[in-house]
């Protein structure tokens, strides 16, 4: 893939995090939490046992102990990738609840976050009733999905936002619909939605183009070094740099 693909310049989470703008360390807050509370929950059930109020509660703590305690400052991207650097943090804070008589509820200041872990502990509790992989790859695996849900999530409003919705709605049906189920054809689509074989061809075009760019700024943000940046690009979207 081309070069052109990456974006020219890449603020990480980190180095917002470090902003003295107030707005930019809460952005880049919000980004860690779209893209790891998922993960984070689900790993807490899987390696440590937890039920899912402590899973939820410990989820909740670690991002309140991420900024009482400056752990992206921390952060050393020539040993690991971000996402293992926070695991192994998690890892850390649910050991340390365990040898504690009494746990802390801690917070700083920071309300509890909205996330929707009744939703995920439906989606876990069906999982978690099949052997699955390893703690450490399970976290990595879903991780993946919640960078591809957050972009798909951004690419809906970006595309809605410029008047092409219809290309949002194009590109799940045939790109994201049904595992197993062949997409619909072309013409198809274009006599379900009013509108002709080539403005499908160029609405798929454009959602996944703006996928991709979406995601990458996503990584962008989300890997502490280029060489990490470049590596979960390839990962997620076989896109090699320049």
């Amino acid at each position: 893939m081309s070069g052109g693909f990456f974006p020219p310049t890449r603020v990480s989470v980190i180095e917002a995090a470090r902003s003295g703008d107030a707005g930019e360390r809460r952005r880049a807050l919000e980004t860690l939490v779209a893209a790891y509370w998922r993960p984070i929950y689900r790993h807490v059930r899987r390696k440590w046992g937890k039920g899912h109020e402590e899973a939820a509660d410990s989820t909740q703590e670690f991002f309140a102990e991420l900024l009482e305690r400056d752990l992206l400052a921390r952060f050393d991207p020539s040993k690991a990738k971000l996402r293992t650097y926070l695991r192994v943090c998690v890892d850390g804070l649910v050991a340390n609840s365990e040898k504690a008589a009494v746990r802390q509820k801690r917070g700083g200041g920071m309300p509890l976050l909205s996330l929707d872990f009744e939703g995920a502990r439906d989606e876990l509790e069906r999982a978690l009733a099949a052997p699955g992989e390893s703690p450490e790859r399970e976290f990595e695996k879903e991780w993946a999905r919640s960078v591809l849900e957050l972009g798909l999530a951004r690419l809906e409003l970006a595309l809605a936002g410029r008047g092409k919705g219809i290309a949002a709605r194009l590109f799940e049906i045939y790109d994201l619909g049904a595992e197993g189920d062949p997409p619909p054809p072309y013409a198809a689509l274009a006599q379900r939605f009013g509108v002709s074989v080539s403005d499908v061809t160029n609405g798929l075009s454009l959602a996944r183009r703006e996928l991709r760019r979406i995601v990458l700024g996503l990584l962008g943000e989300m890997t502490g070094s280029e060489e990490e940046f470049r590596l979960e690009a390839r990962a997620l979207l076989g896109v090699d740099g320049p």
